[in-house]
């Protein structure tokens, strides 16, 4: 990897690759259903496994639920705002 890939990385048009990524999964959805995702998750997982078999410790396991029940909360709170519009 030279300075130049580097660079070119860096640099590059980054909402351009967000906009290919949401039309690539939109069209896996479409032709797919949650059936894409679900398979693409897999994927990472066993690929994350494979780098670092002690993946996820019991740290990491301890701060997603937190952020789980974090984010649920929140939802739960606009939820209850919405409701009461």
């Amino acid at each position: 990897m030279t300075h130049d890939d580097i660079r070119a990385f860096v640099t590059r048009d980054w909402a351009a690759v967000r906009d290919a990524d949401a039309s690539h999964w939109a069209a896996e959805f479409k032709e797919r259903g949650p059936a894409a995702t679900v398979a693409a998750s897999r994927a990472l997982w066993e690929h994350a496994r494979r780098i670092r078999p002690d993946w996820p410790t019991a740290d990491d396991s301890d701060r997603d639920l937190a952020e789980h029940l974090r984010l649920k909360r929140l939802l739960d709170r606009a939820a209850h705002a919405f409701a009461h519009r």
